[in-house]
């Protein structure tokens, strides 16, 4: 069959940065799927995306779909044919309906019953005029943020300037708010020119002659060669931060890398406050000695040629120097001010206007942290690390530098902390109760600080959750998600043996002391567990513990994290062993079993009829025994198999539901003990076995 190209290019104004690559990503999917869809063959798809454009291009395109042979199911026979051996209605319908007669009816036996059948040829269509539907994969995509434009009803990512769209030489139909599609697209706003596209295969090539690097691959691997070869001509080492990397290839569609300086007497300032002000605010990327020493320079990229590079280079220094002079006065400033001054103020700044000021927050995550330090019996100079920090943490809100930097609070909290004389501990705690700060952070090292952060966090979940606010889909405006994440990852990391349900109680009851509470602290309580069963089943996914087993252990208490995490690592290696369904049918048919006591009540060792009852009794009383004791999961995990011999002697001969009342409430109780035993371990009933 005859193949061509498509080509597909979006014109727009400039997008914000972090929607391209999702956008560009977004529209190959959608254009793959439409082409899968209509089954119109391809032999590869490439994406495409600068500030300016989304573009797709399809190379070996079939000229029209494939043309179907398909059977088309239909009734049973005995509802096709009618008592009197004509076709009933129902088949002369569904003939009808496949563009078939009745004379071309065949049956086919499905599980026993014959089943009326036709078959079916569909003509393939011409890909051309199909291609038109394109227009809709354009108008439905989704963005983070859309606007309006004119008096348009269409909210899009930016304004649609033109659409390049090409199948072969020929232009594809359609139109988007007066906007024809063509042949023709727009080269680098200042560089380049409106160009003519004549075959789709020639796209990259001809954009790059009017100054457009389309591949964002192309171009961020451009930059990186730039940047290092500044670096190798200079003995300098520059960190390339991958999100700024990302953000700079989005930004540009011809990069050209240059590099300023900026005066010596800025280095005075915290290398923190240096970085995130060329980072986060101008996008540079700041230069380091081979020893990691913060050097005064600074490498930015252009969208552009090599043309009067200097006059660009002071430029970006001039704003840069506007910059860093601000971050002086502001760090130089924060000094005149004690830390007790700037907890005052934060009496009068409202957290949350159902949750309360940040003083009020800040007198809560202490009393938490005192309470997580007393549970895990820190020692003396832990808890009164904690306590310190936890009363100053938030302290560095109220700063000039953290109000013009807010990426800087903690940062700021622990270089302040340290110049007014707090201990290092304490400094530094206040800096680790924000981390996790992202996916790629680590949790906090001291004790003080992942107690802290543990506090604070379960302290904003627990607020949200109490006045209702609670993410859902794509909303979570305070990160709660993340939070949680964090708190469990912190626990895991720890090795803390810290109760969840505790955790999260003693949150509630310092929320409810505080009257925000819109529920009860039951209500509440279910909620956040499963919330929190939620983030804990993602952490277990990302180490591959297969479903059924994630659903196994958190089929109960959560309890302490770091055993729940190695109790479905264990099920996860066992899963394959020899005998593992069988012990596992065992366990489980205690399981089941035990649903039946109501209020089960103690063992009677002397109601026991035979000699099973009595082995699979002492078995559990040494099995329990070494259970409880400080043993490893994994010998957990053997002390309750290690039952499955006792389990099934006892059911072979044993009838629990005996008639005989006492008797069937005292082998219920001793199913029950054993169901609470297994409990600990996982609900093993949830675990699938083949």
């Amino acid at each position: 069959m005859a193949k061509r190209d498509l080509l597909l290019e979006i014109g727009l104004e400039e997008m914000p940065a972090r929607f391209v690559t999702n956008s560009m990503n977004q529209l190959s999917d959608k254009i793959q799927a439409w082409l899968m869809e209509k089954k119109i063959n391809f032999d590869q798809i490439d994406a495409f995306s600068s500030p300016r454009r989304l573009a797709v291009l399809v190379s070996g395109v079939d000229e029209s779909q494939e043309d179907v042979h398909e059977e088309a199911k239909g009734p049973a026979r005995k509802i096709a044919i009618g008592e009197d051996g004509e076709w009933s209605k129902a088949a002369i319908g569904f003939c009808r309906g496949q563009g078939a007669s009745v004379d071309n009816i065949f049956f086919k036996e499905i599980n026993g019953v014959e089943y009326v059948h036709v078959k079916k040829f569909i003509q393939g269509q011409e890909t051309i005029t199909l291609l038109p539907e394109l227009e809709q994969i354009i108008t439905a995509m989704t963005f983070p943020k859309n606007m309006k434009w004119a008096n348009n009803d269409l909210r899009y990512v930016r304004p649609i300037k033109w659409l390049l769209a090409l199948f072969g030489n020929e232009v594809i139909p359609f139109s988007i708010l007066e906007v024809e599609t063509s042949n023709w697209t727009m080269g680098h706003r200042f560089l380049g020119n409106k160009i003519d596209i004549h075959e789709p295969k020639d796209y990259e090539k001809a954009m790059l002659s009017q100054y457009v690097i389309v591949d964002p691959v192309e171009r961020k691997s451009a930059i990186t060669a730039q940047i290092e070869t500044i670096a190798e001509e200079n003995n300098w080492v520059i960190p390339i931060d991958e999100n700024l990397l990302e953000e700079v290839t989005n930004l540009v569609e011809y990069p050209t890398a240059l590099f300023g300086r900026f005066e010596e007497e800025f280095l005075e300032i915290p290398e923190e406050v240096l970085i995130t002000s060329m980072k986060e605010h101008q996008r540079y990327f700041p230069v380091k000695s081979e020893e990691g020493k913060l050097l005064p320079f600074f490498v930015t990229v252009r969208n552009g040629g090599h043309e009067h590079l200097e006059k660009v280079a002071k430029g970006n220094e001039k704003v840069l120097r506007a910059r860093l002079s601000d971050a002086a006065f502001f760090y130089k400033e924060d000094q005149k001010t004690e830390i007790e001054e700037s907890l005052n103020k934060l009496k009068s700044i409202v957290y949350h206007e159902e949750i309360g000021t940040l003083a009020e927050k800040v007198n809560r995550v202490r009393k938490l942290t005192n309470e997580i330090a007393d549970k895990l019996d820190f020692s003396t100079e832990d808890k009164s690390a904690a306590d310190r920090a936890s009363e100053i943490c938030k302290f560095d809100l109220v700063t000039n530098m953290v109000y013009e930097f807010p990426e800087l609070q903690g940062f700021m909290g622990e270089k302040y902390a340290l110049q007014k004389g707090e201990k290092p501990a304490v400094a530094k705690a206040i800096n680790e109760h924000y981390m996790p700060r992202n996916a790629d952070d680590s949790t906090p090292g001291s004790h003080a600080g992942a107690a802290l952060s543990i506090a604070e966090k379960m302290d904003t979940i627990a607020a949200c959750f109490a006045i209702g606010i609670i993410p859902s889909g794509s909303q979570d405006p305070y990160a709660l998600r993340r939070q949680a994440t964090g708190i469990v990852q912190t626990l895991i990391n720890k090795e803390w043996d810290l109760p969840l349900e505790w955790l999260i109680d003693s949150a509630l009851v310092l929320v409810e002391e505080d009257g925000i509470a819109k529920k009860s602290k039951s209500e509440l309580a279910g909620e956040l567990i499963a919330f929190f069963k939620l983030r804990i089943k993602h952490i277990l996914q990302e180490k591959h513990v297969r479903y059924d087993l994630i659903e196994a252990v958190l089929g109960n208490e959560i309890g302490a994290l770091p055993s729940l995490v190695r109790r479905a690592e264990v099920l996860e290696t066992r899963k394959e062993d020899n005998g593992f369904k069988e012990s596992m049918e065992a366990l489980s048919r205690v399981l089941n079993i035990s649903s039946k006591a109501e209020n089960p009540s103690e063992v009677k060792p002397d109601l026991f009829e035979n000699e099973f009852e009595k082995n699979l009794y002492n078995k559990f009383m040494l099995v329990k025994e070494k259970f409880t004791a400080h043993t490893s999961e994994s010998d957990k995990f053997g002390l309750l198999i290690s039952m499955k011999p006792e389990i099934d002697q006892y059911f072979d001969h044993t009838m629990v539901m005996a008639e005989q009342m006492e008797l069937r409430q005292n082998r219920l109780n001793q199913m029950a003990i054993l169901a609470e035993l297994i409990k600990k371990f996982a609900n093993v009933n949830e675990i699938i076995v083949k």
